[in-house]
């Protein structure tokens, strides 16, 4: 009589706390490997991404969380998978390294500048005291209404006498105040004022160029695309020395800013200085500044000495201040 040996015993499914913990640890992970998948690949893709690049080193949090679960429920794919994504997500959030620049001739100039967004006008005030403080030769005013306008330019009628402005109402007005001499007038065509102009540095000419892009809200994720687009082709046409800056409403995180320094082979002046990761918005609400959308973009015909980040009275945005110096060609 022969007897067959006793099948195995099928394997035991998922308890229910470990098949909630995969579910959870899927869930967490789904934003993460999106949006660093979309960084990575260098595209901003469509909502929500855009709106979440800018939150890019904050989700490695979920991606960490993923990871625990995953481990708890005990599946090795996902855990797998989730190492992977959180890797990614860090190494992508990594603070950018300064650029290597070039050796340049000697310095021409020593140039101060000063990049502001003034929420509609109510930061007025605090950027006066600012300016008046640091003697700036440069400075790049967004969200600056008429009365801003007025403020600015009658104030420091003596120290910074030229201007480049978009005279509009609320968050569509805009200027650029110059110790310098400016020529060559204009605006790119947008929903805020980015006026621009070529400034007479110690006998060379640099291009001015204020940016104010639209926001990459959920409705107008095309209209942002298309507004830093116009910036960057401003940017490619320059040959020469050329100075962009602005709220960009982009991090470095965002691959329509990337655009713009590519193209017109421009460099983030808190990065040269080892801050690009320092942020800018917002300053005011419940949440805590944790994006860095405020920037000074300079061709290599400056070097970057340092960049500051100061706290404005009445506005949402920090102001950067970098020092920089502009060299002749070698």
């Amino acid at each position: 009589m022969t007897t067959t040996a006793p099948a195995a015993p099928a394997p035991p499914s998922l308890r229910p706390r470990h098949r909630f913990g995969a579910w959870a640890a899927g869930l967490l992970l789904a934003a993460p490997a999106v949006v660093t998948g979309c960084r990575l690949l260098d595209t901003d893709a469509v909502t929500p991404v855009p709106q979440l690049l800018a939150l890019l080193p904050w989700l490695a949090v979920p991606a960490a969380l993923a990871v625990l679960l995953a481990a708890a429920a005990r599946r090795r794919p996902l855990t797998l998978l989730a190492v992977v994504v959180l890797g990614a997500t860090v190494w992508s959030s990594l603070p950018h390294t300064p650029r290597t620049v070039t050796s340049h001739g000697p310095p021409l100039a020593r140039v101060k500048v000063i990049a502001s967004n003034v929420e509609f006008g109510q930061g007025t005030n605090a950027l006066t005291d600012i300016v008046r403080r640091e003697h700036p030769q440069l400075v790049f005013v967004s969200e600056c209404d008429r009365a801003c306008g007025r403020t600015l330019t009658t104030a420091f009628a003596a120290e910074l006498p030229h201007h480049a402005a978009v005279e509009a109402d609320g968050s569509a007005g805009s200027v650029l105040l110059s110790a310098y001499p400016l020529a060559d007038r204009g605006t790119i065509p947008a929903t805020m004022g980015m006026p621009g102009a070529t400034a007479d540095i110690a006998g060379t000419p640099v291009r001015l160029q204020l940016a104010h892009p639209m926001p990459p809200l959920a409705h107008q994720v095309p209209l942002w695309k298309r507004e830093l687009r116009r910036i960057a082709d401003t940017a490619a046409r320059q040959t020469g020395p050329a100075l962009v800056a602005g709220d960009f409403n982009a991090s470095q995180d965002h691959a329509a800013l990337r655009a713009v320094l590519d193209a017109g082979r421009l460099h983030d002046a808190a990065r040269s200085a080892g801050a690009s990761r320092t942020p800018t918005w917002p300053m005011e609400g419940p949440l805590q500044p944790f994006v860095q959308i405020d920037h000074i973009l300079v061709s290599d015909d400056f070097t970057v000495r340092d960049v500051r980040f100061l706290d404005v009275a009445g506005s949402d945005h920090r102001t950067v201040l970098a020092d920089l110096d502009l060299r002749a060609p070698r």
